[in-house]
């Protein structure tokens, strides 16, 4: 990419391009680009230098991406060439065009890449990686899929280090475009059928990405997984859990607000890990997060030290209000066992407390494959209010609306119904101890809001 002097992004808002735009920005690259709306992530990356508007029209294009041979044109799958005037000027223009996975993809073939893959909890250990690798005497690269509470930043640069850790996205099989030489799969419960179509196929996808790591490399993937691992000759396989595998914790201690336990490895054990993020679903992200950087070098002491420093990532369990009488916790859970592993991990902490969630569910496809499934995990809790679909890229669908999760809610517990209109009415009402709200939509947008409401509260 030496000769590429311009990047322009169509969705260059988004988590996964603003960190790579952070990236050619870095490089001295100029960058621009569109997305559909201004947030604090394109506000920010104008402020580091990129040029950025909010209209699908050619006619914006800055002058200085329109020379075809210098410019890289990097696009997120979420939007078609076929409906989006200026992605279409760009490939009938002859211009190089990438998907976002492709030019992550050439990275991690001139860096080590660190991937972390699965259905969940991608962005939290992906991040907890790169938080142990770039505290220690390792370092990284990184792309990650959130803000981190430590950084600031879903980029992270060095100048030194060979190791690159990436969240590897297995929609539209954009993770089959990276070469890793040790990845972590976390989870292949289904999804995104919409996609792959059934989940013998999303299956097959994750087997296909083992394959693609390097000879040498590593695979650690989570206990019981479905798939079957296809790996080349000379990568090592290990296995981790909460209590099982060739990773896993030892003598949980859950008290007082920590969460402390020690890790036996293949690689050498550590004792008394401390999570900065005391909740008991960070126990298996944090595991993972640990062979990787073990597998990367880092010692012992640097482990210690950085698990107990990771302050978290915007919006996984990412608390706003934290007192002896009142919390309200933002979460990205938007699968069915990412709602179920949160919501197992509030009961833990908060015993004998009432607990809410107000849940967005995200895409009708993933309404109508899994209604069953989010009602399920929902109903772990005493009081639930569903917000209307968050459509996101998608069309409606008939029949598939909030009233099918809403039907098979567990009889006998609280339950509701309302429009995104009608969220701050629903806190207002109170009855609860601990609030979450849930989605990986615009429910995010309501946060603030929330939090001015409860504050004097609690």
């Amino acid at each position: 990419m030496t000769e590429i002097k311009a990047v322009y992004f169509v969705g260059i808002g988004g988590i996964g391009m603003s960190a790579i735009a952070r990236y050619f920005l870095n490089c001295g690259k100029l960058v621009g680009g569109y997305d559909k709306t201004p947030s604090d992530l394109t506000k920010q990356l104008q402020k580091e230098g990129a040029q950025v508007h909010y209209e699908d029209n050619v006619d914006l294009i800055p002058v200085e991406f329109r020379d075809r041979e210098s410019t890289l044109v990097v696009y997120t799958p979420a939007i078609h060439p076929s409906e989006h005037s200026e992605l279409s000027y760009f490939c009938r223009e002859g211009f190089e065009v990438q998907k976002r996975a492709q030019v992550l993809g050439t990275l991690t073939r001139s860096l080590k890449g660190l991937c972390v893959a699965g259905t969940h909890g991608k962005t939290t250990t992906s991040s907890m990686t790169a938080h142990l690798l770039h505290q220690s005497h390792v370092d990284c690269n990184a792309f990650l899929g959130g803000i981190t509470k430590n950084y600031g930043t879903n980029y992270i640069l060095s100048k030194k280090s060979p190791y690159v850790v990436i969240e590897a996205d297995e929609f539209d099989r954009s993770f089959h475009h990276l070469t890793p030489y040790a990845s972590v799969i976390t989870a292949t419960d289904a999804d995104h059928l919409d996609i792959y179509g059934t989940e013998e196929a999303y299956l097959e996808s994750f087997s296909k990405y083992s394959s693609l790591i390097l000879p040498g490399g590593y695979l650690v993937m989570h206990t019981g997984l479905k798939m079957r691992p296809a790996v080349q000759d000379g990568v090592t396989v290990f296995t981790y859990s909460r209590e099982s595998g060739d990773f896993h914790a030892k003598d949980v201690r859950i008290g007082d607000g920590r969460i402390v336990f020690d890790l036996v490895s293949p690689l050498g054990n550590i004792q008394d890990i401390e999570l900065g993020v005391p909740v008991s679903v960070n126990i298996e992200n944090g595991i993972a997060a640990m062979a990787l950087a073990q597998i990367a070098g880092a010692t012992a002491d640097e482990i210690r030290r950085g698990m107990a420093t990771f302050a978290g990532v915007d919006r996984r369990f990412d608390f706003h209000i934290k007192t002896d009488k009142l919390a309200y916790l933002s979460d990205y859970a938007h699968h069915p066992e990412e709602i179920r592993c949160c919501l197992e991990s509030l009961r833990e902490l908060y015993q004998g407390r009432r607990i809410k969630a107000i849940f967005q569910p995200h895409l009708y496809t993933r309404t109508r494959d899994f209604y069953r499934d989010f009602a399920d995990a929902l109903s772990l809790l005493d009081d639930v209010c569903i917000v209307d679909i968050y459509p996101a890229r998608e069309e409606p669908i008939p029949g598939v609306t909030s009233q099918l999760i809403y039907d098979n809610l567990r009889p006998g517990m609280h339950r509701q119904m309302c429009s995104k209109d009608g969220i701050l009415d629903v806190v207002r009402q109170g009855g609860f101890d601990v609030l979450v709200t849930l989605g990986a939509g615009d429910i995010e947008d309501y946060v603030q809001q929330i939090t001015d409401i409860l504050r004097p509260l609690s």
